[in-house]
């Protein structure tokens, strides 16, 4: 982010996914977050909020339209490109400019769990979204990414996890991406398991490592 201060960046930061605001929403105790990180809170009975803990109804939560607007007049320079965007404007810009591309395909992927997999391809636990093409996603990114900004569209497209497994189809494409994403990848594969193995292994392998962490 741009130079600006602590107090500028906590005022358009989201508290729970530490980047500039998405379709920021404000709650009832007065907190704002962003839509996507409080959107699976609806599922719970009784939702607190992530900085005070009070309980608040999801049904209730609104736009925080004065904050909007705030970030559509606040400009900043892409880290990568040096070009200036408001705010409104800057995270999907940035997900997608050419040069931060780059940058980051100097950096390995490092696995937060150690696991058999033995290759030397950079990056490759990062992903391109199969809808705008954004890049350098991990498994989360694109799960965050995909239900924020493509939870309307339904055009059938090839899930790009699925196709870069030694056993994925770079041809199938998928009829409900999302529904298909939030399913099957809500966490990376190669966190647990060896990607030497076949397809019902793998599953078996993750799903016993996923019952074990609850």
């Amino acid at each position: 982010m741009a130079s600006g201060g602590d107090k500028e960046e906590d005022e358009f930061t989201c508290a729970i996914c530490l980047e500039i605001y998405i379709k920021p929403v404000k709650i009832q105790c007065g907190h704002v977050f962003c839509t996507g990180c409080i959107s699976d809170d609806s599922q719970l009975a009784s939702p607190k909020c992530s900085l005070c803990r009070e309980v608040y109804n999801p049904v209730k939560t609104r736009k925080d339209k004065e904050l909007e607007k705030k970030m559509d007049k606040t400009k900043r320079n892409c880290s990568g490109c040096q070009k200036k965007f408001s705010l409104s404007k800057l995270n999907v810009h940035m997900s997608t400019c050419a040069k931060l591309a780059v940058n980051s395909g100097l950096h390995q992927f490092q696995p937060i769990a150690k696991t058999n997999q033995k290759h030397e391809v950079v990056n490759r636990s990062t992903f391109k979204c199969p809808y705008c093409g954004a890049r350098n996603l991990d498994c989360e990114g694109l799960r965050k990414h995909c239900n924020q900004m493509h939870k309307n569209d339904t055009a059938p497209v090839t899930c790009p996890i699925c196709a870069s497994m030694p056993w994925g189809d770079p041809n199938y494409k998928s009829s409900d991406f999302l529904s298909h994403l939030n399913m099957r990848h809500k966490f990376e594969y190669g966190t647990y398991v060896d990607f030497h193995n076949n397809e019902d292994e793998v599953l078996r392998q993750v799903l016993e490592q996923s019952l074990m962490q609850k």
